[in-house]
């Protein structure tokens, strides 16, 4: 029988590969703000535009499961932790999936682009834009709240010892940058540097973690 915990490592990399698999398909994580762009690049391939967009909420939907699987796994060790994490990355997968109703409107968006012209077109590239920017700052948002839980699992780890030790402190060091760094986008767009390091150190993190509960857990 598959446990909560194999579950859990399963799931860590299934949204890692739908991440990957959306952004093969055109999906920005964080979306460049050259509305006209996008507009004529969905215009020109509406299929791969849906199937990035279903990709992405499969991702996103998976997060929450993810929250689920984790705090029936470990929720015995510490019950504080666990709701801690489960509140922050079920509300990261929340908000990022309330957040594309809004990104979907693109695609309507694409179709008048090609058919306006003059000040209509420059009202739908505006609006675009707008779209783009608040799915950026959604983003930026579910990832402190990504974060936050991200080091309340990791707190765990370390001090239980149910992962290896490593693997634990890797997360809380990852997850305490990730975290400033998305802070600090959040207030200023142009700087991102420690973002990106963070976001790396996460992805290892992540890998490292869902391999383990998922091959050495049992």
């Amino acid at each position: 029988m598959i446990d909560a915990m194999t579950l859990s490592g399963f799931l860590f990399w299934f949204i890692i590969i739908m991440n990957l698999a959306s952004g093969r398909f055109g999906y920005e994580t964080f979306s460049d703000l050259d509305a006209e762009a996008e507009l004529q690049k969905i215009n020109k391939n509406p299929k791969k535009f849906k199937t990035s967009f279903v990709l992405i909420v499969v991702e996103h939907g998976s997060i929450i499961a993810l929250a689920m699987m984790l705090f029936m796994a470990f929720r015995p060790y510490n019950l504080l932790l666990a709701t801690v994490w489960t509140v922050f990355r079920t509300g990261e997968g929340l908000i990022q999936i309330y957040g594309k109703k809004d990104y979907w409107g693109l695609l309507t968006l694409a179709r008048q682009y090609s058919g306006a012209g003059g000040a209509e077109k420059n009202e739908v590239i505006d609006s675009g834009h707008r779209i783009l920017k608040t799915k950026n700052a959604i983003f930026t948002f579910a990832q402190i709240l990504f974060s936050i839980g991200t080091l309340s699992y990791s707190i765990l780890f370390v001090t239980y010892g149910v992962v290896p030790a490593i693997i634990g402190w890797f997360g809380i060091i990852a997850s305490i940058l990730y975290g400033f760094g998305n802070g600090i986008t959040l207030a200023k767009p142009g700087f991102k540097v420690l973002w990106n390091i963070g976001g790396l150190l996460i992805l290892l993190f992540e890998l490292a973690l869902g391999g383990w509960l998922l091959f050495y857990s049992r």
